[in-house]
């Protein structure tokens, strides 16, 4: 069970956090409790495992991005880490992931990558091929957002 102020916790984190030096303490105000008492009951909340991490929404358009395309590998299981672990390091990778191949669609691995434009991806998703000495893959290239928003479990009008 969780306590009335974990549930206002999760209410407030679940949407944006503030983009300030210190977002943690904006939230405690909100909530009436010390910058020390919310990232004790965060720390809490994760160790339980009832937040199993803090992800962040990159809304590419708004930031100059025009075109994003998500790329699916075909990579050797034995090197899916090290492979992984490259791309992810591209800056213009936002999503690293795996998952399992199916019959008719063979790709584990797969990356989102924002750029300017559509030959820009490409080329990143080449630079991506070499580096990695990784062959197979594909494109796809998102045309339409259709829903950008995040589960919530709690809301702040439930909480009032």
């Amino acid at each position: 069970m969780l306590t009335e102020i974990e549930k206002r916790i999760i209410a407030e984190i679940q949407g944006d956090i503030p983009v300030t030096e210190r977002p943690y303490l904006k939230i405690a105000e909100r909530l009436k409790i010390s910058e020390e008492q919310l990232i004790e009951r965060l720390k809490e909340l994760c160790h339980k495992g009832i937040i199993r991490r803090f992800g962040a929404t990159l809304r590419h358009q708004k930031s100059g991005f025009e075109a994003n395309a998500m790329a699916a590998w075909v990579v050797d299981e034995d090197r899916i880490m090290e492979v992984g672990r490259k791309m992810a390091s591209f800056e213009e990778v936002s999503h690293c992931y795996r998952r399992n191949p199916t019959d008719g669609w063979p790709f584990n691995l797969y990356t989102m990558v924002h750029a300017k434009n559509e030959d820009a991806c490409r080329r990143i998703v080449r630079k991506m091929a070499e580096q990695t000495a990784t062959k197979k893959y594909t494109l796809l290239f998102s045309r339409r957002e259709l829903k950008k928003t995040s589960m919530e479990y709690f809301t702040s009008e439930q909480n009032s």
